[in-house]
């Protein structure tokens, strides 16, 4: 095993650890509002801390990026680990047991690690870059549909950016016009981890963080997909807004979407 990827899962089973302790008494959890409809519990915080224990303890040098902490620079810039220690805050806080940690490394620009663990169903999803993708021990392969016809395709209100709702709306109804259903879970980490395993066919979401879908996207990439922004480009991780599927859903997707863009999403 690639001995970054081995540091990635001690993290993210050790977040898991804390978040399942926590998650068997809620009523203790403290919540704190970040923003509007944006939300962060002393769990999230406990889980970064124990994932950045992990990757310390091995490579104290590197560069980590938390949803929680923010940038935890070290010396070396080349290695950054994104890391969201808890996808699916409001799930986890309503009791809803659909949430995952999420954990990529970059070196120099470029996802070479992934993990995104899901600990309610002790899932553990992982790719390393060049050598595919795994869901525990088992390899993954994204389904092999067309087009939208009889696809499932997962998806993510916009509740953080209400101002696009009505552009949002729009493609939403055209693309249930092609597709045979739709699911919005709330995690969108384990919504790309499920296109890598071939559970649903395709997804779309708009004003997503790097830590929302860093490890995601290469799990998915590595299983087969494609993972585009809404004008088909490669600018996912900084504009938020990101499209992933088969290759042939992922272009379906994309040319469906692109005439009913507002000019804030068309960059």
């Amino acid at each position: 095993m690639h001995p970054m990827l081995t540091i990635a899962v001690r993290a993210a089973r050790a977040a898991g650890q804390t978040i399942m302790r926590a998650y068997t008494d809620l009523d203790r959890v403290e919540v704190s509002a970040k923003g509007i409809n944006d939300f962060v519990t002393s769990v999230d915080k406990e889980a970064e801390a124990a994932i950045v224990f992990q990757i310390r303890k091995s490579y104290p040098d590197h560069t980590i990026v938390g949803e929680e902490q923010g940038e935890n620079r070290g010396t070396n810039k080349d290695y950054i680990w994104i890391v969201d220690p808890l996808d699916g805050t409001t799930n986890f806080m309503r009791g809803i047991p659909h949430f995952a940690v999420s954990i990529a490394l970059q070196y120099k620009g470029k996802t070479e690690v992934a993990v995104v663990y899901d600990p309610v169903r002790d899932e553990l999803f992982s790719a390393v870059r060049g050598q595919g993708a795994k869901v525990n021990d088992r390899r993954m392969r994204v389904t092999n549909a067309q087009d939208l016809n009889g696809t499932i395709i997962a998806t993510g209100f916009p509740f953080k950016s209400r101002q696009h709702t009505q552009t949002y709306m729009a493609v939403l109804n055209e693309v249930f016009g092609q597709c045979a259903d739709l699911r919005r879970a709330g995690a969108a980490s384990l919504d790309l981890a499920y296109v890598a395993a071939g559970r649903i066919d395709g997804y779309f979401e708009l004003g997503l963080k790097p830590w929302d879908i860093a490890a995601g996207d290469l799990i998915c990439r590595e299983a087969g997909g494609t993972v585009t922004d809404f004008t088909g480009g490669h600018n996912y991780l900084l504009s938020g807004n990101i499209v992933a599927g088969t290759p042939k859903a992922t272009t379906a997707l994309v040319k469906l979407m692109r005439p009913l863009l507002n000019d804030a999403l068309k960059r």
